[in-house]
């Protein structure tokens, strides 16, 4: 099968030729032709299928009837919309639009957070019939009465899961109770959930479903591996596997933005060219980044999983989980940046004794015991795979006192051994009937805290004897009222 066979039109042939592409994957073979017919779909693919063009040529060849060059804006309103988790992802999408749309004349935006809104609401005033955008800035646009969804005829929701974890589904919600009811609407996912069948039921109507590989399976061409490791070593056995196996061009996830930035520091001053890419960093920032680490100048990309989604990377050979994901199905996401389009790849998973359960979360979701190697000099300090009463770091002397303690009270009382009065030095053989001592109320030098503060003049003797003089004292006289100080009481006569 070809791309002509699907139905598509020719300037669309054309720009999929250009693009050296001559046969559809297996999302695009089934869905083009079901986009085309208008009927909802939801759609779900492993990461790296073509599922970006699946949904792109079908929605091209929809409005390709509204196409006109004509300078105004009430010509080129906007017709179709599509959501995004990440910025990096709202990019990708719009690169594929521009790149199918080449011979058509529809225009397109993308629409993100982290940089001026005023150039996209310049672009929005002009007219656009394609608008690609992360659903918190388009909301800013919506307050800002800059975007109109009056005519939109198709909707699009990428990567629906990611959104689900990264909570847009209240802004979801929202946007689409500002959508016209009579429109098409597509929901593609790598991955499927409850709380996804939930919301595809209420944005979605009759719709079809496409799924060209099983759920949440990771691609046959990925080679997995797992480095047992203590927690203190794993920035230690990082580098060394970079160094020792002269990876070239590996992307390395962790948990924080914070870890992110730590870890590329500790890289560089390892001599590898290491550079972070995470939320709290501007788009130009992640741009930059994201452009060194294509073209080779970055050795290694540190990111959280705000890149697992969005980052488009030819022949990227090597993904590091310097931390697993707390949630499995991110594992499959964060993978499936490397070994896409058939290609072969590596995912290098360094886990300590604390991760062990996410381990298994994982390997229980892909239905695949992944295979652990334990590298020389970096030994984890027992099985990873054995449960222990500490998960993190070596055992100390306070450890197993606490546990002999903890042990200790789980004996009931009548079994218990009587204890010694001699661990108690504070008690010593005190008799029974004997008192206890009194709390000392009175400080040394017989200052007592409870009675008010009265100063004392110094003696003279002693200063007399340090300072080798009489020490003068001040006599006292009658005492006069107060008000007299004041000046309220005239003089004595």
């Amino acid at each position: 099968m070809n791309f002509a066979d699907l139905g598509l039109i020719p300037e669309l042939l054309k720009a999929v030729a250009d693009s050296g592409y001559s046969e559809p994957t297996p999302i695009q073979a089934q869905a083009i032709p079901i986009i085309l017919q208008g009927k909802d779909v939801m759609g779900g693919a492993q990461t790296g299928t073509g599922k970006t063009a699946g949904f792109t040529l079908p929605l091209l060849q929809r409005l390709a009837r509204h196409a006109n060059s004509s300078p105004s804006p009430a010509r080129h309103p906007v017709r179709a919309l599509i959501l995004t988790p990440t910025r990096e992802l709202a990019m990708q999408v719009e690169d594929s639009v521009k790149t199918y749309n080449k011979h058509l004349a529809l225009r397109s935006t993308c629409i993100y957070g982290g940089v001026d809104m005023r150039a996209q609401m310049a672009e929005l005033r002009e007219g656009r019939e394609i608008v690609v955008a992360t659903p918190g800035r388009l909301l800013d646009h919506v307050e800002q009465k800059t975007v109109n969804f009056n005519q939109v005829e198709v909707l699009v929701l990428d990567e629906a899961d990611r959104m689900l974890d990264m909570g847009f589904i209240p802004d979801i919600k929202r946007i689409l109770a500002l959508l016209p009811k009579e429109r098409q609407s597509l929901l593609f996912s790598a991955t499927f959930s409850e709380e996804i069948k939930k919301l595809a039921d209420s944005m979605l109507r009759n719709p079809q479903l496409i799924e060209v590989a099983r759920r949440n399976q990771v691609t046959e061409t990925v080679t997995h591996v797992v480095h047992p490791v203590s927690p203190e070593d794993k920035r230690a056995l990082l580098a060394h596997l970079i160094k020792s196996q002269d990876l070239r061009q590996a992307l390395v996830f962790v948990g924080t933005k914070f870890g992110a930035s730590r870890l590329a520091v500790y890289l560089a001053k390892q001599g590898i060219e290491a550079d972070a890419i995470h939320g709290d960093k501007s788009q130009q920032q992640r741009t930059e980044a994201l452009e060194a680490f294509k073209a080779g100048k970055v050795r290694v990309l540190v990111g959280t999983d705000v890149a697992a989604r969005g980052l488009d990377i030819d022949d990227l050979p090597h993904v590091i989980n310097y931390e697993l994901p707390h949630t499995a199905e991110d594992y499959v996401h964060r993978i499936g940046r490397t070994g896409r389009a058939g290609k072969t790849g590596d995912a290098i998973s360094l886990v300590c004794a604390e991760e062990k359960g996410r381990l298994a979360e994982i390997e229980r979701l892909i239905k695949r015991q992944l295979d652990q190697v334990v590298v020389e000099g970096f030994e984890p300090d027992g099985d990873i795979n054995a449960a222990g009463k500490r998960a993190r770091g070596r055992r100390t002397e306070y450890d197993d006192k606490r546990d002999d303690k903890r042990d200790e009270r789980r004996v009931p009382r009548s079994e218990r051994a009587p204890r010694d009065p001699s661990a108690r030095p504070d008690r010593g053989d005190r008799p029974r009937n004997e008192p206890r001592r009194a709390k000392k109320d009175e400080l040394p030098g017989g200052f007592d805290w409870r009675k008010p503060y009265e100063p004392s003049l110094p003696d003279p003797a002693s200063a007399e004897a340090q300072l080798g003089r009489p020490h003068p004292v001040a006599p006292r006289g009658p005492q006069r009222p107060v008000a007299a100080l004041l000046g309220g009481l005239g003089k004595k006569s």
